[in-house]
């Protein structure tokens, strides 16, 4: 950590000179001494300190400057470093204004100057103002910090990019004391605001500009790949991991977050090699720093939006322009969340509803009821988890039961929770509040209920998100990719394919282009199959690359 600082200011420069020069003489070592010759510079400085993250732990101040006195700065001053000790500088004349300082705006001390010698004088009053500070009970620093509102879909989905990619951060309400003095700091800026340890400050950002603050890398080393993996969940990262290690000079290009859906899964409990369980954000993670081990490039906060083939070359366009071109593509985008179609769902997108488990919100449904929409294995995992924290846990699954999508073991578990309650043949119809969601009405052939939920969590199903893909390869109608045999089987064998050549099994209707994971049309839709689809993907490619 930096050394706290002690800030002087006085508009004469001279005595500016000499303040520091004596507290550089005794504090140096252990203290950053700071000093400025104006009011309106010191707390330039104090906010930027602010933003840095640094600690300031006593502001002298003279009282007699114009524009801004001593007093003045002072009681501003207070809004960026509440804890610090603050002492006033006055001459012999202004004792009576000195004192009254101290009553209006908690003065710690006023020190009379010239003082001589410093080691009677000063020093004394220096050394017990630092021990005050010393003892103080103030929170530590964080390295990263947003500020946002509690309610803002934004501030929603940067806190889950930071939680979901392992940074530390620091949560601050706007209208919290350090939020506000962050937020006047940076001179009110859009929210979120993202402060990180440098002092850098980000309004607004983009997923692309967050990724490249907190050093996630966004940019590709080269223009050309032996293989282009578009997607980091467990296919694109088993990918990744096999055609590294098999000395294929690979890149992933993940949109949001490695780990895909899974990666959002508060527990996977059936997964070969984990008798305990282990969490989604644990697995990718470990799939991450094991693909990055064998040389595999990891460009993160990058979205594919196009796909073509030139030549043998198969090149992938990103949304800022870029291109990349490889011998072989593996698709692996995997699935995102249907939508719920229920009156005012939409408009609590991020202020109470939520696709997927959003753990970053588990903590704050603490003694609330809440809802999950959804009878597969993803929502059973979310109900057991928030089960933890919440007074009670609603599960709404349309079907008469959960025995035909969820697995047994996640039933039992359901079944012993005694704060979660299953309404089969059920559906959400209305979703009502104000600035949050504050409550959900739930249908059935028989009636209507309306409940007190601040907090829905969907999972009704995938959909593949496939569209950018028009034109280039086969997809079924739900918008799956075709491979291999259910090229052949649906007579959509490609015009000028190879006629001495069949596509391999996980190949598409394009050469060199393979999909692996849910994005295939009659995958079977779990973590071990994915990463599966991925080790055969790269196989597949090596095949391809032989025989090209």
């Amino acid at each position: 950590m930096p050394k706290p600082v002690l800030l002087t200011v006085d508009d004469d420069p001279g005595v500016s000179r000499a303040v520091a020069r004596d507290l550089r003489r005794r504090y140096a070592e252990s203290y950053r001494i700071v000093r400025a010759e104006s009011g309106r510079q010191a707390l330039d400085a104090l906010s930027e300190l602010r933003l840095r993250g640094e600690d300031t732990a006593v502001m002298l101040a003279d009282y007699r400057m114009p524009e801004m006195n001593g007093v003045e700065f002072l009681e501003r001053a207070m809004d960026l470093y509440p804890y610090a000790r603050r002492v006033l500088l006055t001459a012999y004349a202004d004792t009576d204004a000195a004192i009254r300082a101290i009553n209006v705006v908690d003065i710690d001390h006023y020190l009379l100057k010239p003082w001589d010698p410093p080691d009677e004088k000063f020093y004394p009053v220096i050394d017990t103002q630092l021990d005050a500070w010393s003892r103080t009970d103030r929170p530590p620093p964080r390295e990263l910090r947003v500020v946002g509102h509690r309610w803002s879909a934004r501030c929603y989905e940067v806190r889950d990019f930071l939680a979901r990619h392992q940074v530390p951060y620091h949560w601050l309400m706007d209208g919290d004391p350090e939020g506000a003095q962050l937020v006047a700091a940076a001179g009110a800026p859009e929210l979120p605001l993202i402060v990180t340890a440098d002092g850098t400050t980000l309004c607004a950002p983009s997923d692309a500009e967050l990724a490249a603050a907190i050093g996630l890398s966004t940019t590709p080393s080269t223009g050309f790949y032996d293989l282009i993996v578009i997607g980091g969940g467990p296919s694109g990262l088993g990918a990744a991991v096999y055609g590294a290690s098999e000395g294929l000079n690979t890149v992933v290009v993940e949109r949001r977050a490695l780990g895909g859906q899974a990666g959002q899964s508060s527990r996977i409990e059936n997964y070969l090699g984990f008798p305990d369980g282990v969490t989604g954000a644990q697995l990718a993670e470990r799939a991450r720093r094991q693909a990055d081990r064998f040389g595999a490039e990891l460009l993160q906060a990058g979205e594919v939006i196009a796909l073509e083939a030139r030549g043998t070359a198969r090149v992938a366009r990103l949304a800022d322009g870029t291109e990349i071109a490889a011998h072989a593509v593996i698709l692996a985008t995997g699935v995102s969340y249907r939508r719920l179609n229920a009156e005012g769902v939409e408009d609590f997108v991020g202020r109470g509803v939520f696709y997927g488990a959003a753990l970053t919100e588990a903590p704050s449904c603490k003694d609330e009821e809440v809802a999950i929409v959804g009878g597969a294995n993803s929502a059973g995992q979310a109900a057991v988890h928030l089960a933890k924290y919440a007074k009670k846990v609603h599960i709404i699954v349309r079907a008469d039961g959960l025995e035909r999508s969820m697995s047994h073991y996640l039933i039992e578990q359901i079944a012993e929770t005694p704060n979660i309650e299953v309404h089969t043949g059920k559906t959400v119809c209305a979703a009502e509040g104000a600035d949050r969601l504050e409550r959900l009405t739930f249908a059935w052939e028989g009636g209507k209920k309306t409940i007190d939920a601040h907090w829905l969590f969907v999972f009704i199903g995938a959909e593949p998100g496939t569209g950018w893909l028009d034109g280039f390869v086969e997809r079924d109608p739900r918008g799956y990719v075709l491979t291999g045999p259910d090229l052949v089987a649906g007579g959509r064998r490609p015009a000028g394919w190879p006629l001495a050549r069949q596509p391999y099994h996980l190949e598409t209707s394009v050469p060199g282009v393979f999909a692996a994971g849910d994005v295939r049309s009659e995958s079977m839709k779990r973590v071990a199959s994915a990463v599966g689809d991925g080790a055969m993907a790269v196989a597949l490619v090596h095949r391809y690359l032989e025989q090209a």
